[in-house]
């Protein structure tokens, strides 16, 4: 009998047992798939191809700790996600664009008026936001300065109302916390 009639139930045993067979099965039933949901988070193909291929080696090495072997491919497919939006993250922090490029003018009155901008405060607050995770300074920017609620944020960063929520109120947390340093 050939490893591909086999189920993935059989695969992933021999799998946990270093079988280099299963492992290449399992690998040709899953990269395919892998190496789509990362390219559409990284939209680079070799980067695409190397954050699968570590998702793979990251699956094979914790495969003891997967509960339901069923569940495999969903499990697998959250490690290539979670790489792929780490590598993400990490892109953009590379790539930062300093925020005045980006800032526009806030319609409301609760966000930063154009004119205080000039001002020294303003200034070192923006710059403490910089060295804030992307991801906070990108949903703080949003929600303070851009004037976006909740549900809006939710919508452009594709996370929950509770993981908005969460990530706002931390990012503030952390915000504070450097401001009080830097004073």
């Amino acid at each position: 009998m050939t490893s591909t009639n086999q189920d993935i139930e059989q695969l992933l045993l021999l799998c946990k047992s270093s079988n280099q067979r299963a492992q290449l099965e399992v690998y040709n039933r899953y990269n395919k798939a892998m190496y789509n949901t990362a390219l559409r988070i990284v939209k680079d193909s070799y980067k695409a191809e190397d954050i699968m291929q570590e998702s793979f080696l990251t699956a094979f090495t914790k495969l003891n700790t997967l509960e339901d072997t069923n569940l495999f491919g969903a499990w697998l497919k959250r490690i290539v996600v979670n790489n792929s939006i780490a590598h993400y993250n990490k892109t953009i922090k590379q790539n930062e664009v300093p925020l005045e490029q980006v800032m526009y003018k806030v319609e409301d009155d609760n966000g930063i008026k154009e004119h205080d901008q000039k001002r020294d405060k303003v200034k070192h607050i923006m710059s403490v936001m910089k060295t804030l995770k992307p991801n906070y300074s990108l949903g703080l920017s949003l929600h303070l300065i851009e004037g976006y609620d909740y549900e809006e944020i939710c919508e452009i960063m594709d996370i929950s109302y509770a993981n908005c929520r969460t990530m706002i109120s931390r990012a503030k947390e952390s915000l504070r916390k450097k401001l009080v340093q830097t004073v």
